[in-house]
C-alpha cells in the first residue's frame, strides 16, 4: 500500500489520520503538539520530529492546519516540507486557505518535482470521523485520480473543481454560505425565543420547512442544549469569512450578507467564543435579549417590548 504522511492532528486531522490507519495504510505523523499523536502511534503510526521527515517517508502527504501562515511555515521552515520534498511526492492540503497560498505551495513543490492538490473538505467533525467528507479539489485531475483510493477512504464525494486554487475558492464560497446560514439560524431561533416560542417545536418546523438546512440539522439541537463542543470553531469560521471578504473586495463585488455575518462572528470572538463551536454565537443574542434558549420555552413577558 502507499506510504502516507499526515501533518495537523486537530479536530479534523486526527479522525482523518485514524481512518487511514484503520484502512491499513502505513502512516507517518507529525504534529506541533506531539502528545496529540499518542493514540495514533498506539494504533501503529510512526511519529516523526519534523515535517521534512514526514515528507521523506511518504508518497502522499496530507496537511490540515489552521490558516495560511501555518501552511507556509510548514512548507518553508527549517526542517519543513520543502526540505523533505522529493520527486513523486504528492502533498494534499485539506486546510482552508487563500487560493493564492494554494498556488504558491503548488509552485514551490513543483520546483522539487512534487505535486500539490488543494483539497479542502466539508462535513465537519462527524464527516471526518465517519469517512464521509466531501472533497473539493484543485490541481491536476490526473494526480487526483492517481490517489483516489486515499480520498475514498476519507470521503464519500470527491469533486475536481479546476486548476490549483480552485478547491480553495470553492471552500471559501461554501463557507460564506455556511457562516451566513448559521447566523440566520441563530437569529431566527433567538427571535422566536424572545416571543416565547418553544425552541424544540420551532426546530421541528425549521427542519421540515423551507428554512431547513445542513446548519439546522447540525446546530439546531446544539443551540437548544448549549452544546458548544467543536464541530467547527467560531474562530475558524471568522477566519474563512475574512479570507472570502478579501477576495470579494478584490473582485469589487458587493457582499453585504458576508460582511454582516462576519461582523457578528467578530463580536463572538471579542466575547471569548473563538475556541467554541460557531453556533456559540447564540450567546451574543441571549445577552442582547436577556434570555436563554432552552427546551420547553414559554411566552416571554418581554415579547411585546414591555416589562412585567
Amino acid at each position: 500500500m502507499k506510504s502516507v504522511g499526515f501533518i495537523g492532528l486537530g479536530t479534523m486531522g486526527f479522525p482523518m489520520a485514524r481512518n487511514l490507519i484503520k484502512k491499513g495504510y502505513p502512516l507517518t505523523v507529525y504534529n506541533r503538539t506531539p502528545e496529540k499523536a499518542a493514540e495514533l502511534v498506539a494504533l501503529g503510526a510512526v511519529q516523526v520530529d519534523t515535517p521534512a521527515e514526514a515528507a521523506r517517508a511518504a508518497e502522499v502527504l496530507f496537511t490540515n492546519v489552521s490558516d495560511d501562515a501555518a501552511l507556509l511555515e510548514l512548507l518553508q521552515r527549517e526542517g519543513g516540507i520543502l526540505e523533505g520534498a522529493h520527486t513523486g511526492l504528492t502533498v494534499v492540503d485539506c486546510s482552508t486557505v487563500a487560493p493564492e497560498t494554494s498556488r504558491t505551495a503548488a509552485q514551490e513543490l513543483a520546483k522539487r518535482g512534487a505535486g500539490f492538490l488543494d483539497a479542502p473538505v466539508t462535513g465537519s467533525r462527524p464527516g471526518a470521523e465517519n469517512g464521509t467528507l466531501v472533497f473539493m479539489v484543485g490541481g491536476s485531475e490526473e494526480l487526483l485520480n492517481r490517489h483516489m483510493d486515499l480520498f475514498e477512504t476519507l470521503g464519500s464525494r470527491i469533486l475536481h473543481m479546476g486548476p490549483s486554487g480552485a478547491g480553495s475558492y470553492t471552500k471559501l464560497a461554501h463557507n460564506t454560505i455556511v457562516g451566513i446560514n448559521a447566523a440566520a439560524l441563530v437569529e431566527g431561533m433567538s427571535f422566536a425565543a424572545k416571543a416565547g416560542v418553544d425552541p424544540d417545536k420551532l426546530l421541528t418546523i425549521i427542519l421540515n420547512g423551507g428554512a431547513g438546512s445542513k446548519q439546522a440539522e447540525l446546530k439546531g439541537r446544539k443551540i437548544i442544549e448549549h452544546d458548544f463542543s467543536v464541530q467547527f470553531s467560531l474562530g475558524l469560521m471568522l477566519k474563512d469569512m475574512l479570507l472570502a471578504a478579501r477576495d470579494t473586495a478584490r473582485f469589487q463585488m458587493p457582499s453585504p450578507m458576508l460582511h454582516s455575518a462576519t461582523s457578528l462572528y467578530q463580536m463572538g470572538l471579542a466575547k471569548g467564543l473563538g475556541q467554541q463551536d460557531l453556533c456559540s454565537i447564540v450567546e451574543c443574542y441571549e445577552e442582547w435579549l436577556d434570555l436563554k434558549i432552552s427546551s420547553g420555552g414559554t411566552p416571554s413577558a418581554q415579547s411585546d417590548g414591555r416589562s412585567s
